[in-house]
């Protein structure tokens, strides 16, 4: 084994399983604009935590955050480059340092939770390159948080998308939350090369501009035992997004599982509960990852195979 692997091994090995001190808790929930850099594990007594929350690298690893009812609300807008909530991976040199093992439980959050590997805050220049390579679906997903768990979590949108689960992030699970107010697009996005997230036992209650759960290039989840109140919008959308930003797409929106969920509000005129392959290219920016023998680049099309969608009930 070589000293390179053996490092890379222990961080892998060494979460943060150690309680946050009383002068931790108290940074945390002191009002600030700048983030909070969570590295332990922070039980909270339903006391609101006033300033962003990031949980960043191999360091963030085990690190959790129980809010015991209290709401996470951070000042200014929340916006992709600075999230109300983030657990991000970081570029170290030609490797990158994710966290692994994060829970946020029984908290409000009023904005926004991006989890996010290449790409983080929205600088798509490793994940342009990275998508020009054969390999791009397991660098991507190497690169990413691993086993992220939200759990009983209010998502208040105000706007932006309320969950952003991105590129290459594995084994997410969302349980038993409740995504009310408004957003733009979507409540839930799982965006490409990202898979094998759990969505169960969760209410859908908030007003979007497109579907609720956007399944784009990712594969493997579970959407299951989840009630959606639409008004009127799409449920959840199964696509592969070609050509966005000249980013590559690789995986296909394939082998997921939608099962047992109520769906309620339908539109009447064009009921689109679950849509498999919702898109099938033709969007103006497909070509712009033209020039490579893969993925999106090869083909436009969803690709969309495998999937399994039972026992739905739909309720206008």
């Amino acid at each position: 084994m070589t000293a390179a692997l053996a490092l890379a091994l222990l961080t892998l090995q060494a979460p943060a399983v150690r309680p946050c001190t009383p002068q931790e808790v108290a940074a945390l929930t002191a009002p600030s604009t700048q983030p909070y850099r969570l590295t332990c594990q922070a039980e909270l007594s339903g006391v609101d935590i006033r300033r962003r929350v990031l949980i960043e690298g191999a360091e963030g690893s085990g690190a959790s955050l129980d809010c015991g009812g209290g709401t996470i609300r951070a000042p200014g807008p929340a916006t992709t480059a600075a999230p109300t909530l983030a657990v991000w991976s970081r570029r170290e040199g030609d490797r990158w340092s994710r966290p692994v093992d994060v829970t946020i439980r029984n908290c409000t959050v009023v904005g926004n939770v991006r989890v996010w590997g290449m790409g983080a805050g929205g600088s798509m220049r490793d994940l342009l390159a990275s998508s020009r390579t054969a390999g791009h679906t397991q660098a991507a997903q190497s690169a990413a948080p691993l086993r992220v768990t939200l759990d009983r979590v209010r998502f208040e949108g105000v706007g932006t998308i309320p969950l952003y689960v991105g590129p290459g992030v594995t084994r997410t699970t969302v349980t038993r939350s409740r995504f009310t107010g408004r957003s733009t697009s979507t409540a839930i996005y799982l965006d490409a090369e990202s898979a094998g997230a759990l969505i169960q036992d969760n209410d859908f209650d908030i007003h979007t501009g497109r579907e609720q759960i956007a399944v784009d290039g990712s594969g493997a989840n579970r959407i299951v035992d989840n009630r959606l109140a639409l008004h009127g919008k799409g449920g959840v959308f199964l696509y592969r997004n070609c050509g966005e930003d000249g980013v590559i797409r690789h995986q296909t929106p394939s082998y997921n599982q939608i099962t047992d969920n109520l769906f309620t509000g339908a539109g009447w005129l064009r009921p689109r509960v679950v849509v498999i392959g919702s898109r099938e290219g033709g969007r103006r920016y497909c070509g712009d990852d033209r020039g490579w023998p893969f993925g999106s680049s090869a083909d436009d099309g969803d690709g969309a195979t495998g999937n399994l969608t039972a026992r739905n009930v739909v309720r206008r």
